[in-house]
């Protein structure tokens, strides 16, 4: 890799809680409060009926499966995803939500076996288990070594962000913001004297914008920023006008990536100014095989985001997507006629991004379109 540059994992949504967590050796209860499921152990057998027998116990690092090697040979400078589990054996079940996720926090290796050095926690499923779980989530992701950014004790520890130092003696801030179109209830939001979440007061360019204060009180010039936001619905690849105008005021007013997630599959790539946005990353870990309603959407199909950026001007240089699938729940190298669905489903929607999706077989690639 050329000197000045600086490459960042980006992952979606990554959901180690409740048929995971059972799979994992230390589960904790397999109890649940939903509707139709009571045992989270009933998502095993679904995902087995679906793909075939699941280890059990298993390695902490079965759920990543071939993107581990993936990760070690691509060697990227920072790993970011979006942990929407609670990591905990505190608390009671959140009020007036039909799903809850937790790990038991033993099974933290599931986490550090990816060396991921940030998991962004604002998101509709960290308080799941209340203040309680949020303080042994925040507490047992800090003991492993994994910068946690977006929740905590008040509004200024949610709304820090994580700070690494990387290419160039440079330095990496990222910020974890949520809107309540992701499922994220208001009561979530911290505040002077609660813990909570950063909520967005809106998204918009004049929420942006607001977002852009906080940034400037923190960033010192030379920052890279990276704003990670859990935003909009869980199926469907339109992006609100609300989002797009958002994301163009961050990168107008500095920011260098906007990693966004919450829909269950991806969403349109844009090279906006010569900077990344993605607007849904889809999921990347969940329990989800066997689960039937949405089969159009391939939600098996998941990517895994490499972005290289000049780490001089934040520019981005290349970004490198690699299809996987999930079977077993497990991630596997998706086969080539599903490379070739996800180029073009994503090449589609990103066109009036002005962003070309091209492929040779193995991996995606996403180009400006030519004027």
């Amino acid at each position: 890799m050329p000197d000045g540059d600086l490459t960042i994992f980006l992952g979606g949504d990554v959901m180690t809680g409740r048929g995971v967590d059972q799979i994992l050796p230390r589960p904790g209860s397999p109890e649940l409060r939903e509707r139709a499921v009571g045992d989270a152990r009933e998502y095993v057998a679904l995902a087995e009926s679906a793909g075939g027998p699941i280890p059990r116990p298993a390695d902490p690092a079965w759920p990543w499966g071939d993107l581990r090697s993936v990760l070690d040979e691509a060697r990227p400078d920072v790993r970011l995803v979006n942990l929407e589990t609670a990591v905990t054996r505190r608390g009671s079940h959140a009020s007036g939500k039909a799903i809850h996720y937790r790990m038991h926090p033993d099974n933290v290796a599931c986490l550090t076996t990816a060396r991921l050095d940030v998991c962004a926690l604002a998101n509709n499923h960290v308080l799941d288990f209340g203040v309680d779980g949020l303080a042994e989530t925040h507490q047992t992701l800090v003991a492993a070594g994994i910068r946690a950014v977006g929740a905590g004790r008040d509004h200024d520890e949610a709304w820090a962000p994580a700070r690494l130092d990387v290419a160039a003696g440079r330095r990496l801030l990222v910020w974890s913001v949520a809107a309540e179109s992701s499922g994220v209830p208001p009561g979530w939001a911290a505040t002077g004297t609660a813990p909570g979440v950063a909520l967005l007061p809106e998204v918009s360019a004049a929420g942006a914008g607001a977002l852009l204060d906080t940034i400037g009180r923190q960033a010192r010039p030379g920052d890279l920023i990276v704003v990670s936001v859990h935003w909009g619905s869980n199926w469907g690849y339109d992006v609100d006008p609300e989002q797009v105008a958002f994301a163009h005021r961050l990168i107008d007013g500095g920011v260098h990536v906007v990693h966004g997630h919450s829909s269950h599959h991806p969403r349109p790539v844009e090279i906006y100014r010569g900077r990344l946005v993605l607007y849904g990353c889809g999921d990347l870990i969940d329990d989800y095989e066997g689960i039937e309603g949405y089969e159009s959407y391939r939600p098996e199909l998941r990517l895994a985001y490499l972005a290289t950026l000049d780490a001089d001007g934040g520019a981005l240089r290349r970004l490198r997507m690699v299809p996987m699938r999930m079977r077993r729940m497990r991630l596997e190298h998706a086969a080539p006629p599903d490379v070739g669905w996800l180029a073009d489903v994503v090449g589609e929607v990103s066109r009036p991004f002005g962003t070309r999706i091209v492929t040779d077989g193995s991996d995606l690639r996403a180009e400006p379109e030519m004027p």
